[in-house]
């Protein structure tokens, strides 16, 4: 390997590492945000009070409180993924950039008059995510890139708390408003359109997708992209996508312990108490409880798993189940709508998962002369 390709894997790895460090910021407020949002719905629905359809419009109502804080948490999560990011990569001078140059370019009103600027036909949408993500990008690079310059002495306390962030933020800002926000916000507004109206098969190809993604590598960046993309739909409330990540990410782990439950011969002795604990990690949406079974036999198990978690996503988004919790498993399945769909979708996933894996596995035999417990059993391929 030349030394360009182990410096670009360097770097690869550290952006990765970065956008993983704003995920891992971000998921709490996503969830706060996303259960008080689905609780409010749910206490809406009941009889009395605002209904589900104004508790926007009912303030005073228990529902209407709820739903305020569900707001504000699925709000401020998309610029916390921008500016832990850029703390990420700057550590303390990038965190007020980050935070406000992705908060910017959220505003509608703002990209709206940006668009009229660049006589471009935006409407009043923001830039998302993906829009936090560059911004967090670029604000911990240059702020970095401020870090690292000599300056007097008297300036130096000055550095971290006032001329770095204002720097930082006074050069992305034209960058974010005309060059980045814009054009993220029209693809943001056209592919939320596009959601919005997926039905029958376009609905099926993207919960199979979805699903694939976030088995394939269980917690890596992969399954991640596929959770940030549903969890960013929620602040749209568009809760189809979300239904989907959600099942995809229940299955592995439940259908790898109802393998080794029903099929006990296929796996060692010890892999017994992985399968009481993975049905209840997969019942709680930790999708890592499969990692285990992946880890010793890769080439069976990852493709059974991301069949399982394909139909999964598939069936759910072909139902047409909508769940507006980012997280909690079978704990916020009473939210799913519908239920029957939810927990239809989980049932088959789990037991395709299953099925798949105990057809491929082969018999357990263990060998205490050998290295690994069974040649097979250890192949990465077949």
């Amino acid at each position: 390997m030349s030394t360009q390709d182990s410096e670009f894997r360097a770097r690869l790895t550290s952006v990765k590492d970065d956008v993983m460090t704003g995920v891992s910021f971000m998921i709490p407020f996503v969830t706060v945000g996303g259960i008080f949002l689905a609780v409010a719905y749910a206490y809406a629905s009941l009889p009395g009070g605002a209904t589900v359809e104004t508790v926007f419009d009912s303030p005073g109502e228990v529902s209407w409180f709820l739903a305020q804080m569900g707001t504000a948490g699925l709000t401020i999560m998309v610029p916390i993924l921008g500016a832990y990011i850029a703390y990420a990569i700057a550590d303390r001078p990038g965190l007020a950039p980050g935070f406000l140059l992705s908060w910017i370019i959220q505003q509608g009103v703002v990209l709206q008059e940006s668009s009229q600027v660049l006589g471009l036909p935006g409407g009043n949408a923001a830039a998302g995510y993906l829009g936090a993500l560059i911004a967090g990008l670029l604000a911990g690079y240059v702020a970095r890139w401020f870090k690292q310059r000599e300056v007097p002495s008297f300036l130096e306390p000055m550095m971290p708390v006032l001329i770095i962030p204002v720097a930082t933020v006074a050069v992305l800002l034209p960058v974010m408003l005309f060059v980045i926000g814009v054009p993220v916000a029209i693809a943001n507004a056209e592919l939320n359109s596009l959601l919005s109206g997926m039905q029958g098969t376009q609905a099926l190809v993207l919960g199979l997708i979805l699903g694939a993604m976030m088995a394939f590598d269980m917690g890596g960046p992969v399954n991640k992209v596929a959770y940030l993309f549903a969890v960013g739909l929620v602040s749209q409330q568009i809760y189809g996508p979300m239904a989907a990540v959600m099942l995809a990410g229940m299955t592995p782990p439940i259908g790898m312990a109802l393998s080794n439950v029903i099929a006990s011969r296929k796996y060692p002795e010890e892999m017994y108490e992985q399968a009481k604990s993975g049905f209840i990690m997969g019942l709680s949406f930790i999708t890592e409880g499969a990692i285990p079974y992946a880890a010793s036999d890769p080439g069976r198990v990852i493709p059974s798993l991301m069949a399982g978690s394909a139909t999964a996503g598939g069936l759910a988004m072909f139902i047409g189940v909508e769940m507006p919790a980012p997280h909690g498993g079978i704990f916020v399945a009473p939210l799913a709508d519908p239920i029957w769909g939810f927990l239809l979708a989980l049932g088959v996933g789990s037991l395709v998962t299953a099925a798949i894996v105990t057809l491929l596995k082969p018999d357990h035999v263990a060998d205490p002369g050998s290295s690994t417990e069974s040649g097979t059993e250890t192949t990465t391929a077949d």
